[in-house]
């Protein structure tokens, strides 16, 4: 039964989108992203209330068994999946969503009535294939199911073009005559062109690419909107389709590297291949109790945070190493790189977890100035954005990638876990510089000296 009339249910669809939208604006700043999150779930839950509501629907309990099922899968994943793992989980649910969409399209396809609608169809099958196959690959990238290298083989390019040529053929028959078998051969192609787009790619590079692939979902399922002539479904997915498209150029930018560059430089050799190789050369290493005292006397303290620091779940630590430091009346701020972590943002969300003020990170563009009258600049499990290399060396993978400049600051201390370069493969110079300082470990662990050592000066 209908309960609800379509001036109503546009209305409801209109409050649902400006929601999205606000949603977005929302988590665009570590202060309101909470607030946008909450905002962006409530337009959610009013879309899917609305389309009971306003629609005739059938198997209700079947539907309703799917919303308890994924309920039940989904909200104890989100609640326990560590910081460090949030990456995977992203490019988890934005499969899911996208081959979603293209389940939706194949089911509609026998109710297509023209063209234009197969057309539609078609682009959410592939597109929505794509999403999903290649998500899965960057989420097998990341939880180290497979190699994070890009793996490349002969004729790899030849068989890319394959593919796509397949794809167009396969979707053109789909939208002059409709047929499932062009339908599910298409999907079937869409799959293999997620897995071919993603192989290639080096483990750096990947957060980049669920980025790319959040935004094929959002236009799937724009899409679909059109397949079902659902217009917030339109809605939405634009929004997610555009704001991932931006972030995409943003993060690629933040790297130094065009978007292109990232899907295609393993056919010629530029792609990050996450070289783990430690280097022999000699480096000047100390103790935490003499690190402790270059801190404890220092009047400006950088912390510049990395995914080491994540990865070690040091974040609580660090937050108090930061508060004893400022008892002694140090000026403390952290240093925040665009992409630090994995993702933009994971860094900031990371370090809110220990209740460290947002007013003390400082993203890069206002860090580096600061580091020119920066006593002491600690390096937590970072390397490739605080490497030289990116300003000094043309042809490494690195080049042209904005870093962090830490090499301004009077002296700098890494704490690393031993001398493997980063995701990029290469070495960072500033580790063998006369004013550098390394303490090797665990990061938590070497933290955690560290502050001992500082509470006892």
């Amino acid at each position: 039964m209908i309960l609800l009339d379509p001036t109503w249910t546009a209305v409801l669809y209109l409050i649902a989108a400006v929601c999205f939208i606000l949603a977005l604006k929302g988590l665009s700043s570590p202060k309101t992203a909470r607030r946008g999150n909450l905002i962006g779930a409530a337009g959610a839950l009013l879309a899917v209330v609305t389309v009971f509501l306003s629609s005739k629907l059938e198997n209700i309990p079947w539907i309703l068994a799917a919303i308890a099922v994924g309920s039940a899968i989904a909200a104890p994943v989100a609640r326990r999946v560590q910081m460090t793992q949030m990456p995977q989980l992203v490019a988890m649910f934005n499969g899911v969503g996208g081959g979603a969409a293209a389940l939706v399209a194949l089911l509609e396809l026998p109710h297509a009535g023209d063209a234009w609608v197969r057309l539609a169809i078609a682009f959410t099958l592939f597109i929505g294939a794509v999403s999903f196959a290649g998500s899965m690959v960057t989420f097998a990238k990341l939880q180290e199911l497979m190699t994070t290298r890009p793996i490349v083989f002969p004729g790899l390019a030849v068989l890319t073009v394959l593919v796509a040529t397949l794809a167009l053929a396969a979707g053109a028959v789909v939208v002059v005559a409709g047929p499932a078998w062009a339908a599910i051969a298409l999907a079937v192609i869409g799959l293999a062109s997620g897995i071919l787009l993603v192989l290639p790619v080096g483990g750096a590079d990947v957060p980049i690419v669920i980025s790319l692939l959040n935004a094929f979902t959002g236009l799937a399922v724009a899409a679909s909107g059109l397949v079902l002539g659902n217009v917030l479904l339109v809605v939405a997915g634009t929004l997610v389709g555009a704001s991932g498209t931006i972030l995409t150029r943003a993060m690629a930018a933040a790297m130094g590297r065009s978007v292109q560059g990232i899907l295609f430089g393993a056919f010629r050799g530029g792609s990050t291949a996450g070289s783990t190789v430690a280097s022999d050369r000699p480096v000047r290493s100390s103790s935490a109790a003499d690190i402790a005292v270059l801190l404890g006397y220092a009047q400006k303290v950088v912390l510049v945070p990395g995914y080491g620091l994540a990865v070690a779940q040091g974040q609580h630590t660090i937050a108090e190493l930061q508060a004893a430091l400022e008892e002694r009346g140090i000026e403390v701020s952290y240093a925040i790189h665009p992409v630090a972590g994995r993702m933009p943002g994971h860094m900031n969300v990371l370090l809110a977890e220990a209740d460290v003020p947002y007013e003390s990170l400082v993203e890069m563009d206002r860090a580096n100035p600061g580091f020119r009258t920066t006593d002491v600049a600690l390096v937590v499990g970072a390397n490739d954005v605080v490497n030289p290399a990116a300003k000094t060396t043309p042809g490494s993978p690195i080049h042209g990638m904005p870093i962090l400049e830490v090499g301004d600051a009077r002296q700098v201390v890494f704490l690393k876990r031993s001398m493997r370069p980063g995701f990029a493969g290469i070495e960072n110079e500033l580790l063998f510089d006369p004013k550098t300082t390394l303490l090797f470990g665990d990061a938590k662990a070497s933290l955690t000296e560290l502050l001992a050592a500082v509470k006892g000066l």
